[in-house]
């Protein structure tokens, strides 16, 4: 499904650019945008400029375009399940560019919230890669942030279902970001964000372009008492500061109309509290008399801390029928977890740790595309990872003697994971394309495994509006290496640290065959309605949990796994008026765990290897909704109320089985209003003037995420209560 938004306005350098941007990614899949009949005129008349002309901004912005253009077209994505947010969608949603990533990303059909920021797609745990301008990058250690700010981004588009062979290793989802550039938002904007529980916000974005050179940066600051979910319902969470920083820049160099050189780089700093949860038992009654000054559970003091740093420089270039990009990449993350500093972690859990882990991985990304000709379109390409991952920890436990002994435990690995690919988009038909190709991936790291893997995609305009697709994909997803780590376990033997289990097997690549068909119809201009199904056959299916205090997720797999579902969305994009909505349904099982075993306690590991279960993260029903609709849109000063809603049936909790219940439904609604002004101050140096007003869970509603029980869940985690935010911001 795919749903564009574009302002009306005629001659828009925006609207030229998300045109000559999004029009050939819908062609791709059998679809065409929906534009006003000013923004159709308008391109309509568009045509490229002499570039032996003298430098001039239409003609720079007409390069851009024409780049950007092509740079999609590398990567199309023909057959699979398109969600796309424009620029506008991204500004209507509450918050704004104050939003988090996976705030917008829950707006999509068959997104299911988590705690920690996580969202879960399609039945699948955490498997969602995220590209820049079509550069994927290397996953992080990330577990509440987010590196990647809404800002940055000029649009997005999350896409699902059987994926063609361009995308590899993460595969549950793709979510592309375009990154905003300074030919179309030339100048700066500042703006100072915040109000309950202490949230401050300042941010401040400049772009603009010289000559050849085209920059782009944006930067802000997150101070909170809202970092991580409360451990209860109550309306503040206990301890839960945390502070943040973010950088983002794009550094553009247009060599001529056909080469283009890019830099982007990106920097993330966060630390928090760990919210308490009062009234939990001691580890052992013992340990009152052997740690009399242990704080309440209550009044325990840990910390979290999270760094990223990336940067990818890119080559794009057009040689006839023959388009590239090639990228070099690099990401460094660490994770850092300080317990209670009072030894309150050992008297609740048997084990005080202070835990490390970081990986750094180096890589480079090709994409190229062959024009054959009219009816036969041959892409290839190839991407490299090499990976360093470090875990250490130093832990204070009790002996058998109730002595108190410090282990430290730390290791490391090198690794790498590599795929390439060869794919022909066929139009043997004037409305039919198929997309077929082979894929080939490897991974040498805490397993060596490698799988060629066919994929095939078929589209079918047809009749007038109505698209129909089907496809298959083999899927081989490598473990993420920061989610693996040694262990020794003879090093815990009889302590309070013990193991649950002994067995240790290592994770395994998930192997999976992939099933997805849909159709989409336009009712009338501007309403679009949709209906998608899947099924996956997974072997080695990865799941992630939490396993001790450090909130670190740890990989494991089931042996056996199933996924399947279904989805329905629909849209309505009319002048000052945008409503949409989706609904889900989703099941995901699994049987018999075969890796990392010592996290699980020995009567679950029987039961799963037995009966299939539900993934901990299984949410039967999801959806969501919104709208919005602007005021005197035509005039200097509109005025825009949105809302939003989200659903969910509840993620798993433990019963008499392993993940055998339910938590309780819930649903949300948000709403924010956006007052603007043009010129308010007549001044040639200030632009536009904005007043927002958003509130976050508009009815008080307090609903659990998770309750504390289940395969690999943590403590408690329940959403944020009502929240009351304004903003101003000034364009310049």
């Amino acid at each position: 499904m795919m749903r564009l938004w574009f302002s009306a306005r005629p001659h828009s350098p925006a609207m030229l650019l998300a045109m000559t941007i999004l029009t050939p990614l819908a062609s791709a899949m059998g679809q065409e945008p929906v534009l006003s009949a000013a923004a159709a005129s308008s391109t309509a008349t568009t045509g490229e400029k002499d570039v032996t002309r003298p430098s001039s901004a239409p003609e720079t912005m007409t390069v851009t375009a024409r780049l950007d253009r092509a740079r999609m077209q590398l990567q199309p994505s023909t057959g699979a399940t398109v969600h796309a947010f424009s620029r506008r969608a991204l500004e209507t949603i509450p918050g704004g560019d104050n939003a988090g990533l996976n705030s917008v990303l829950l707006q999509a059909p068959g997104v299911a919230q988590d705690s920690y920021g996580q969202i879960h797609v399609r039945g699948d745990h955490n498997e969602v890669q995220f590209r820049l301008d079509g550069v994927q990058l290397p996953e992080g250690m990330n577990v509440f942030g987010q590196t990647l700010m809404t800002r940055f981004a000029d649009n997005l588009s999350l896409s699902t279902g059987a994926l063609p062979v361009q995308y590899g290793f993460l595969q549950a989802a793709v979510v592309d970001i375009t990154t905003k550039n300074g030919t179309t938002n030339k100048g700066g904007n500042v703006s100072i964000y915040g109000g309950a529980r202490d949230y401050f916000f300042p941010s401040a974005q400049y772009g603009g372009q010289y000559g050849k050179w085209d920059y782009f940066f944006t930067a802000d600051y997150v101070h909170d008492r809202v970092g991580i979910e409360n451990t209860t319902a109550s309306f503040n969470a206990p301890h839960d500061l945390s502070n943040q920083y973010h950088f983002l820049g794009h550094l553009r160099y247009t060599v001529d109309e056909n080469t283009r050189i890019s830099l982007i780089a990106g920097v993330s700093n966060a630390e928090y509290q760990l919210p308490n949860n009062g009234g939990q038992p001691l580890f052992d009654q013992n340990y009152t008399a052997l740690l009399p000054n242990a704080p309440g559970s209550g009044d325990l003091n840990e910390h979290q801390k999270e760094i990223t740093d990336f940067a990818i420089l890119s080559l794009q270039k057009e040689i006839g029928a023959f388009s590239l990009q090639t990228s070099v990449f690099s990401r460094y993350s660490s994770l850092g977890y300080s317990p209670d500093p009072n030894l309150g972690d050992l008297a609740y859990m048997g084990i005080s740790q202070h835990a490390e882990r970081s990986v750094m991985s180096t890589g480079t990304q090709s994409d190229v595309t062959w024009r054959v000709r009219p009816d036969h379109t041959i892409r290839f390409g190839f991407q490299v990872f090499a990976e360093r991952n470090i875990t250490k920890a130093d832990a204070t436990v009790f002996d058998a003697n109730d002595q108190m002994i410090n282990i430290h435990t730390g290791n490391g690995r090198t690794g790498d994971i590599y795929g390439l690919y060869v794919q022909d988009e066929w139009r043997p038909l004037r409305n039919v394309t198929v997309n077929y190709g082979l894929r080939f991936d490897g991974v040498g790291e805490y397993t060596n495994e490698h799988q060629l893997s066919p994929r095939i995609n078929v589209v079918w305009r047809a009749w007038k509006g109505g698209v129909l697709h089907a496809g298959y994909s083999r899927y081989f997803t490598p473990p993420p290496f920061e989610v693996v780590g040694g262990t020794d376990l003879q090093q815990f033997a009889n302590t309070s640290g013990a193991a649950a289990s002994n067995g240790s097997s290592t994770v395994k690549s998930e192997r999976d065959h992939y099933f997805d068909a849909g159709i989409e119809q336009t009712i009338l201009p501007g309403w679009r309605v949709s209906f998608d199904a899947y099924y996956k056959l997974a072997h080695n299916l990865i799941d992630e949990g939490q396993f001790g205090a450090p909130i670190i997720l740890s990989g494991f797999n089931y042996r056996r796994g199933q996924v399947n579902g279904y989805e329905f969305s629909t849209s309505y994009d009319r002048g000052p008026l945008s409503l949409y909505g989706n609904f889900a349904w989703s099941r995901a099982i699994g049987k018999d765990i075969t890796s990392a075993q010592f996290n699980f306690a020995a009567d679950d590991l029987a039961y799963i290897s037995q009966h299939w279960i539900h993934l901990d993260h299984d949410q039967r029903w999801t959806a969501s909704a919104g709208g919005a609709y602007t005021f005197f849109h035509r005039t200097g000063h509109p005025t825009r109320l949105s809302a939003t809603m989200v659903y969910g049936s509840g993620l798993r909790q433990d019963s008499d089985v392993p993940n055998g219940g339910v938590i309780p439904q819930y649903a949300t609604f948000n709403m924010s209003v956006v007052q603007s002004f043009r010129d308010l101050f007549h001044s040639r140096f200030l632009r536009t003037t904005q007043l927002r007003l958003d509130v976050t869970n508009l009815f008080d509603h307090p609903y659990m995420l998770r309750s504390g029980t289940g395969i690999g869940v943590g403590a408690p985690q329940y959403g944020l209560r009502r929240t009351i935010l304004t903003g101003i911001s000034q364009s310049f």
